[in-house]
Order: C-alpha cells, then structure tokens, then sequence
C-alpha cells in the first residue's frame, strides 16, 4: 500500500483525474487550434464519421461533456440528443470548449479526495433511467470518450492531409502545462 494508506491513494485518484482535465484542457486547444485552420467546407463536410464532420464530431464531445458534468454535479445543462449542434459557429464553439473545461478543471480541483471514489445517482437523458455507479469509473470513461472522438477529428484532419496536432498523453506530460504531471 502507498505511503499514507487508503487516503493517500484517494489522493493519488484525485490526482490522476485532475491530469485528465488538465490534459484534455490542453488537447482541445490544440485540435480547436487545428480547425481555426481549416477551410469551412473541410471543417463540415460529411466524411463518414459517426458525428459525419468534424464539427459534427466537435460539438458531440461537448454535448457529452455537458451531460456528465450535469450527472455529477447536478448543475448545468444537459443537451436531450448526442448529436445536438450546440453551436453552428466554430468561435462560439470554442469559447464554450473553454468554458467546458474550465468548469472541468475547477470542479476536480474543489472536490474532496474521497468523493473520487464514492457514489453518485443520475437520470439517463435518453430514456430516463435512474443509474446509481461509483464516480471514478464515469470519470474514466468521460475523458476516455474525449480522446477517442478527439481521436476521430484528427483521423478526419489528417485524411484531408493537414497537419493535425500531436495529442498523445505524453507529449503534454513533456509540455510546459503537463509538466508537473509528467
């Protein structure tokens, strides 16, 4: 067992999940910097993807993003389709990206070492089922979703042969913002 015992792992949960806010953080800045780049008509053309754009692909995330932050917090807004454009312009987008992750940040950083790993109760917005699951597995599975749709946007960016950013985990661990979780 770690030095400290069952508290110090708690922190150490605490810990690897505010590295995932603080990672995520970082790539999307770098993919929203990417699609600023990008022509309008590449940005939104339907090429097949499950959210068929990027931009498609880019508001999915953040009506996720939004959903679960409701699930866990009870507070905020939670879109009823996971495929609701929440914002038709890509400037806008980025500003709530921002202020997604930002809320992101800062409710991991407010949080008690010990609420990681407890429970937490939520109404699906789908078809109103009431889940009752521990926080640290939904947590997972919430920056798991980033990376794999943000993974999509750059599969969709390189097929159009630009440069798409270079989003693995280590690469922000070795940046100036991931430093300290490197």
């Amino acid at each position: 067992m770690p030095r400290g015992g069952r508290s110090g792992t708690k922190g150490q949960m605490k810990a690897h999940f505010q590295m995932m806010a603080a990672y995520n953080q970082w790539a999307n800045r770098a993919v929203y910097a990417a699609a600023k780049q990008m022509p309008d008509e590449d940005y939104r053309l339907d090429r097949g993807a499950f959210f068929k754009s990027v931009h498609g692909t880019l508001n999915h995330i953040l009506v996720a993003d939004r959903i679960w932050m409701k699930r866990f917090t009870g507070e905020g807004d939670a879109p009823k389709k996971l495929d609701a454009i929440l914002c038709e312009d890509l400037e806008k987008l980025i500003i709530e990206r921002e202020r997604q992750d930002e809320r992101i940040v800062d409710w991991l950083a407010s949080m008690e070492a010990k609420a990681v790993n407890g429970r937490f109760t939520y109404t699906t917005v789908t078809d109103m089922r009431t889940i009752s699951q521990r926080l640290a597995p939904a947590l997972a599975h919430m920056f798991n979703h980033q990376t794999h749709h943000r993974g999509q946007v750059h599969a969709l960016m390189t097929g159009i042969k630009m440069d798409a950013p270079v989003l693995d985990l280590i690469y922000f661990q070795r940046s100036k913002e991931g430093r300290k979780w490197g």
